[in-house]
């Protein structure tokens, strides 16, 4: 009997995987929306004046199987030696629970920013152990949630401190033994803000005449010093003290707090991260208690609900850049909150004897190198270390690191005649074997040492006693959990319930980009030829990564329009900054540096006027027209004022009211013919792939999210990436790198950020191709289009195209309920948690709406299901307007409800099943929001940002 072949690709990942709506669903949506096609949806969507004329292509999309298939052939090309190179780097083992439970849960990485707390307990305890474990081992008493790498906190502290500072100078001093791309990014900082950097060694300071300096401890060379008296001389003369610390040697050295600094900081990745050949990382601050509210990042503390049960939240939430704008501490809004968790579990994994004996463990191997190099007849630097070696060899350089080469061990070269050497917690005694043999000692034995060592630490330790720690450290309890695997996979297994991710429910947040984070795309992340990769390896180790990058950034410029990428950038607001810095670097090679003068819509994101102080230009905003489209008038008129000085503009495209604007071109126009360059955020491209492109329209620089539109996962508030496209004439004057390119400045630690993510977005562009790419596009549209028309009626939604269109979000208004019933937008924020959903973006760009954005990888049932939920709220307020439900006392304003409501007394005027139940709430696999309403005044009044005492946990068990 002959079959009917069937039409159904199985492995056509673009439309059966990441794409949500299937085609009989799509077609129904676009019967709601109003159109017969598609592609009718998206000519009265989309400006045919902006339309790409080729289509993408970059041959047929590959099937699951064949991407990775082609992924391994390219990680393949990476070759993975022991690397000794230090210089902040190191080799850590990841404990393979915390490798399966949270770098690779979906629970974990696909997590927002915890915005909305009461979803969020399980990765705020995290952090906030994160805080706790930095507060501790540094000695200070405030630590924020991370930052994005150790380079960039060294900067973010230099601007902290000229902030904080009473003095009057503006000459901030660096330690000649801090790593070069520290210095380096410092630099970079420095300039634009006319701060003037002195490099010189500790003992040449003159503290009379800085603001601030910074101290490397160990030094990159690895010399360890007590730095208390220098401090104690900066204090004197009203400058602040910086220290960058590495958190391993905190385990056995005093820390920066005790030797009276004021701000400490340094990266975690040696607490179980990847190297990664660069990144993410999570890079920590700490300081005293006075200065923060200078601190830039985000913090957790702990605040209480409605209950009066304890309760996690972001605190000091007055410093988020979209508050600030222009006078904001710093445009660096984004943390790398899923590596901080990974460095919290690894001290909640070890606990301080564990760390501890991994720091004896390396120190004592490193002690053992060195005599072994000494018996040799080398002289090796510094007498007293932690884990890092500084070796003359003379004309031997070369030989040497060939050899240790040929042995499977990277070093690192150090001027012309010097070696360095970092051991790590993953050395072995064939290492060390292999390191002498390199130095011509083939013959010594590891064993032939042990007795002097092994047997007792500190009969032979090579760490100076005026620096040794006696303070005690990880001594709240839940660093002192039972080690059993079993008991901590159901810690963070606890933690995980506690949150609502994309792995649970569909998270609309507008302008955000919540989309499918495929299992495919994650795998290669954890390869060891992408994960174990040391940043500074010689080039030919990393041809993998080469050919990686190469092929992502052709595929992003046809994407983009522009003609070269630079993958540095390592978030959105360090693209925004880089970005900047490049039309500067432009201005100035043409004579034009006093450009000054930048023009920002007030529509814009927070971190666009916070990015155009940190290159020390001027902001000017312009209006809004009533349809929330630039003021094209007032900007024509601004350009014109500023004509001499216009340094350039930032736009959002489409814009932050989720409109395909009809004047783009003309604003770009009005900028070019002023002498300004044109910046285009792309935290929308998701609405333009494959259709429209920013260097086409008029934009000389973008930033891309490729944590929004390609797909790297949110991680709870970091990882991110934020590269940038520029044309051809701005290419020169991208950021380079002292590893590699020191002709201009870095802006992170790493010559490509954070690489080893980079195979997400790459996986991503394989397995979509160009037509899947532009499709998702359409979909996105597709589905902001039929929740607006959905909704309509219901909500007013607020700012559409001529032809009644929004692109990939749309903004409704929820302000007429306060009005109404005195329902607030966080009163429908939190009922939306009843419903097992984030709320959308809140009160942005517009204050008191919900900026709604469905990406294209949700299907319809999830859609009506959300839109469901916000129907039933409407009619809840219906209700308390009517009189019908108490203005008081209803679910809106109760909202969340958690299984103590459920359970408990009840006194209110509507069901149990109504309040913890509502239309869109799943019976059976219902969320449970741990904790009820959050109560941010409290925790303002009471700021506490380390770890409660045990007797809070003990309360929640017994009650």
């Amino acid at each position: 009997m002959a079959f009917k072949p069937t039409d159904y690709m199985a492995y056509d990942f673009a439309n059966r995987r990441h794409i949500g709506p299937s085609p009989s669903e799509m077609s129904d949506m676009l019967k709601t929306v109003g159109f017969d096609s598609l592609d009718a949806l998206i000519d009265a969507t989309v400006p045919s004046s902006i339309r790409i004329k080729e289509p993408l292509d970059w041959g047929d999309a590959l099937s699951e199987r064949d991407t990775l298939h082609h992924m391994r052939q390219i990680a393949d090309k990476n070759k993975i030696l022991t690397s000794l190179i230090g210089q902040g780097y190191h080799g850590t083992t990841t404990p393979p629970v915390i490798l399966r439970n949270i770098l690779e849960n979906p629970a974990w990485y696909t997590a927002y920013t915890p915005y909305q707390p009461e979803i969020s307990q399980g990765r705020l305890e995290a952090l906030l152990n994160y805080q706790t474990m930095i507060s501790d081992l540094t000695g200070l008493e405030i630590a924020n949630a991370s930052l994005l790498d150790e380079s960039t906190a060294a900067a973010e502290a230099m601007t902290m401190a000229k902030r904080a500072s009473k003095s009057k100078s503006n000459i901030f001093f660096v330690d000649a033994n801090c790593h070069p791309q520290n210095i380096a990014v410092i630099q970079t900082r420095a300039e634009p803000l006319g701060i003037e950097v002195q490099i010189g060694q500790p003992d040449e300071l003159d503290a009379s005449t800085v603001f601030g300096a910074i101290f490397q401890y160990p030094g990159t060379y690895g010399h360890v010093r007590d730095f208390s008296d220098l401090i104690s001389r900066l204090h004197e003369n009203k400058a602040l003290a910086v220290v960058a610390a590495d958190p391993l040697a905190l385990a056995l050295l005093k820390s920066p707090g005790e030797m009276g600094a004021d701000i400490a900081i340094g990266s975690t990745q040696r607490f179980g991260v990847p190297m990664g050949y660069g990144g993410p990382h999570a890079a920590y601050m700490s300081c005293r208690d006075a200065f923060k509210r200078s601190m830039p990042g985000r913090i957790i503390g702990v605040s209480i609900d409605s209950r009066g049960r304890k309760a996690y939240r972001l605190a000091l939430q007055t410093r988020e850049q979209h508050i600030r704008r222009e006078k904001a501490n710093s445009n660096v809004c984004t943390a790398q909150a899923l590596l901080a968790v990974i460095a919290s579990m690894y001290a909640v994994y070890h606990g301080p004897d564990g760390i501890k004996a991994i720091a004896q463990y390396v120190h004592r191997k490193t002690v053992r190198l060195a005599k072994g190099l000494e018996s040799l007849g080398f002289s090796v630097e510094p007498k007293v270390f932690f884990d890092t070696l500084t070796v003359e060899v003379g004309a031997l350089q070369g030989v040497i690191m060939d050899a240790a080469v040929s042995q499977g061990v990277n070093l690192r070269k150090i001027g012309n005649s010097k070696i360095g050497i970092s051991l790590d917690e993953q050395t072995r005694p064939e290492t060390v074997e292999a390191v002498w043999a390199a130095f011509g000692g083939s013959d010594l034995d590891y064993g032939g040492f042990e007795h002097e060592v092994e047997s007792d630490f500190e009969q032979d330790y090579r760490l100076p006693n005026a620096n040794l720690r006696h303070t005690d450290y990880l001594t709240h309890p839940i660093f002192h959990l039972n080690r059993a695997e079993a008991e901590i996979t159901r810690y963070m297994r606890r933690l995980a319930d506690r949150d609502l991710a994309l792995d649970r429910a569909m998270i609309p947040l507008g302008s955000c980009t919540m989309k499918l984070n495929a299992t495919i795309e994650m795998i290669p992340v954890t390869w060891p030829e992408f994960a174990d990769l040391h940043p500074f390896v010689p080039q030919d180790q990393a041809l993998g990564y080469k050919e990686m990058i190469d092929d992502l950034n052709d595929k992003l410029c046809q994407v983009t329009g522009y003609d070269a990428i630079s993958q540095q950038p390592n978030s959105g607001a360090q693209g925004e900054y880089a970005g900047l810095l490049t039309i500067l670097n432009y201005h100035k090679s043409r004579g034009e540096g006093h450009r000054n003068i930048c023009l920002i819509p007030t529509s814009a994101h927070g971190t666009n006027p916070a990015s155009a102080q940190m290159v020390g230009w001027k902001v000017v905003p312009v209006k809004s027209a009533e349809n929330g489209d630039i003021d094209l008038e007032d900007f024509r008129a601004k350009a014109e004022k500023h004509s001499e000085n216009l340094a350039a503009c930032m736009i959002t495209y489409p814009s932050t009211h989720g409109v395909f604007e009809e004047t783009v071109e003309e604003v770009c126009s009005i900028t070019h013919e002023h002498g300004g360059q044109v910046y285009i955020d792309g935290a929308n491209m998701n609405a333009m792939v494959g259709l429209a492109r920013p260097g086409d329209v008029g934009g000389d620089v973008s930033h891309l999210n490729l944590h929004k539109t390609f797909c790297i996962p949110h991680g709870g508030g970091g990882p991110g990436m934020g590269p940038i496209g520029v044309k051809a004439h701005l290419a020169p004057f991208l950021p380079g790198h002292p590893e590699r390119d020191a002709a201009i400045g870095p802006v992170s630690a790493a010559p490509f950020g954070s690489p080893s993510i980079l195979p997400v977005s790459w996986a991503y562009c394989l397995l979509m191709g160009g037509a899947g790419l532009t499709q998702a596009t359409k979909v996105a549209i597709l589905n902001a289009n039929y929740i607006a028309a959905r909704l309509q009626g219901a909500y007013e939604i607020l700012y559409t195209s001529d032809t009644g269109r929004v692109a990939h979000e749309c903004i409704v208004d929820t302000r007429p309920l306060a009005d109404s019933c005195n329902v607030s937008v966080d009163d429908v924020a939190k009922r939306l948690i009843d419903n097992g959903f984030h709320a959308p973006t809140m009160s942005w760009p517009v204050a008191g709406t919900l900026m709604v954005e469905p990406t294209e990888s949700e299907p319809k049932a999830e859609i009506d299901r959300f839109i469901d939920s916000m129907l039933q709220i409407r009619e809840e307020a219906r209700a308390i307007e009517e009189g019908i439900i108490d203005k008081d006392n209803n679910p809106l304003k109760n909202a969340p409800h958690t299984v103590k409501d459920l359970i408990g007394e009840w006194d209110r005027p509507y069901s149990r099943k109504e309040g913890c139940f509502p239309v869109g709430a799943f019976e059976v696999d219902k969320y449970w929001p741990p904790v009820n309403r959050v109560d941010n005044a409290f925790g303002d009044r009471n700021l506490v940002c380390t770890c409660p005492p045990m007797s809070d946990y003990e309360d929640e068990v017994s009650e």
